[in-house]
């Protein structure tokens, strides 16, 4: 199997590989394939080489596909292929880019798209556990080997995706540890495997840019929620809408692309958005007010007021916050 033998000499080289190059034929000819499958098996990894028809046409389609990617999850290998969006965005985000990340994940997923991140802290964290939320399906791409959970913080979110019904995929195998240059490289698979992508999110020089400039050499749909002028954390976001990407403004943006409406999901949300709304069916009140009658820290309530207002729950004017009629 050469592409599993080109990923396995990624590994052993710890250089970035997608195909033949010096010094690999002689590590093909003493490459025991059985063998390292069988290691693979024992980790509960799989590989899905660029060569099967399972492989991901909108990878494949891309100018460097990986020679294939590491799997963990027993979810069937077709997730890959289904219509898929990437969010993306800022590690360090703020509670309105955590609670727009979230929500978008939450209706995107309920609307049937796969939703592909990266596993990091803040937007891509936020945009699968919003996913799992829905009971959608998610999946998470590493700048490392497949058996890592990088972040160590998000074990339990890389849990919860791999039993949940998604996958935690890489193209560097079992072993290899994150370097800086690996993300930059991780970050056209996010993009690969995504029809379009949303950048929450981005600091000027954020790596988010890198997947959604990737995305555009790609011919794909690029989206920019756009944010406030006098933040950091907009201006790369900003600065793609300034460039031609399409602003986002809701998850039906997004899902008209692909055909897809929003459906309802359940009764209506639940935690600390519904217990908002709970608290605007006596009528409209102010952030200050709904902090100190929820007891919800500030940043947990502006949160919450961006996922009802991107569910179309809730509306805010004039420094008031009113539920919408149902």
């Amino acid at each position: 199997m050469n592409e599993l033998a080109l990923a396995a000499f990624a590994a052993a080289t710890g250089a970035h590989v997608v195909g033949e190059r010096p010094g690999f034929g002689r590590f093909r000819r003493r490459f025991d394939a059985a063998a390292y499958e069988a290691r693979l098996r024992a980790l509960g990894v799989r590989f899905l080489a660029r060569s099967d028809p399972a492989f991901p046409p909108l990878l494949r389609a891309i100018h460097d596909p990986p020679p294939g990617l590491f799997l963990r999850g027993e979810t069937p290998v077709e997730l890959l292929a289904r219509p898929a969006v990437a969010i993306v965005g800022a590690r360090a985000c703020s509670s309105y880019g955590s609670g727009v990340a979230r929500s978008l994940g939450r209706e995107l997923a309920g609307g049937g798209l796969v939703v592909v991140s990266g596993l990091a802290r803040g937007v891509d964290g936020e945009a699968h556990r919003g996913a799992l939320d829905a009971g959608g399906s998610t999946v998470a791409v590493l700048g490392c080997g497949v058996d890592r959970d990088y972040p160590a913080a998000h074990a339990e979110l890389a849990r919860r995706i791999v039993t949940g019904g998604g996958l935690v995929v890489s193209e560097y195998a079992p072993g290899v540890e994150p370097a800086p240059w690996r993300f930059p490289a991780r970050n056209r698979i996010i993009a690969g495997l995504a029809a379009a992508t949303i950048v929450v999110e981005a600091r000027e020089r954020s790596g988010a840019l890198i997947t959604a400039d990737l995305a555009l050499d790609e011919g794909r749909d690029v989206f920019a929620v756009p944010g406030e002028i006098t933040s950091a954390l907009s201006a790369g976001a900003n600065a793609l809408l300034r460039l031609g990407a399409t602003p986002l403004t809701s998850s039906a943006d997004v899902l008209e692309l692909f055909g897809l409406s929003a459906e309802p999901i359940g009764d209506g949300p639940d935690g600390d958005a519904g217990a908002i709304l709970a608290l605007l069916a006596d009528g409209s009140a102010s952030t200050d007010e709904l902090v100190r009658r929820s007891g919800l820290a500030p940043e947990v309530v502006a949160a919450a007021l961006v996922e009802l207002e991107l569910a179309g729950l809730a509306s805010t004017a004039d420094g008031l916050a009113r539920a919408m009629p149902r």
